[in-house]
């Protein structure tokens, strides 16, 4: 089953291998926890949402046009649950994330003075990314953390490409900005 695509396997389950679904639950159960793990800070809530994602993907399987691309379309389905399940909370905190995946930067993990340093600026990232309004810190995640194309996200968001790109543009902007009122450098060499 590994060598088969997403879309081959949920050819397999729309004709009736209902069974195959677990292989793409396989696949995307760890990407899509940590893609909400950027919005919801409880891990019983992620772990919920995640699940609600695959019951609405596995009810819905039959609308799934194998002519297309899967992760997109479990994308669109877990940023609505997102949105429904931020609707219900309040705002909460994102959980730190590993700003090296989504921010690198020439700091040596060798010295100890570094690393402290680093650890001040990952968590200075996150405080920033927090303040980034939803709309511009969904399609920051999706590009960077995600690696969706442009084409992908526009998918999952239900906007156009150009819309993508103007938000991506104003995300970073609004997280440089934010990063440099915080004064987020190390040394001669800025973070963002």
């Amino acid at each position: 089953m590994q060598n088969k695509t997403d879309e081959e396997i949920t050819a397999m389950v729309q004709l009736g291998d209902l069974e195959s679904f677990s292989f793409l639950v396989e696949r995307y159960e760890g990407k899509l926890k940590r893609y909400a793990r950027k919005f919801l800070a409880n891990s019983e809530d992620i772990n919920d949402t995640a699940q609600e994602i695959f019951i609405k993907a596995y009810v819905n399987i039959k609308s799934f046009d194998t002519g297309k691309r899967f992760s997109p379309w479990i994308y669109r389905i877990a940023h609505n649950e997102l949105v429904n399940m931020l609707k219900k909370k309040e705002k909460n905190p994102l959980p730190f994330f590993d700003a090296d995946t989504l921010f690198p930067h020439p700091i040596s993990k060798e010295e100890t003075d570094r690393k402290t340093k680093e650890e001040e600026i990952k968590k200075a990232l996150d405080k920033c990314l927090n303040e980034i309004p939803f709309k511009y810190r969904e399609p920051l995640l999706l590009f960077y953390m995600e690696e969706l194309s442009y084409n992908e996200i526009a998918e999952v968001m239900r906007v156009p490409i150009s819309t993508v790109g103007v938000r991506l543009k104003r995300g970073k902007r609004m997280l440089k900005n934010i990063c440099d009122k915080l004064n987020l450098s190390y040394g001669n060499e800025e973070i963002v």
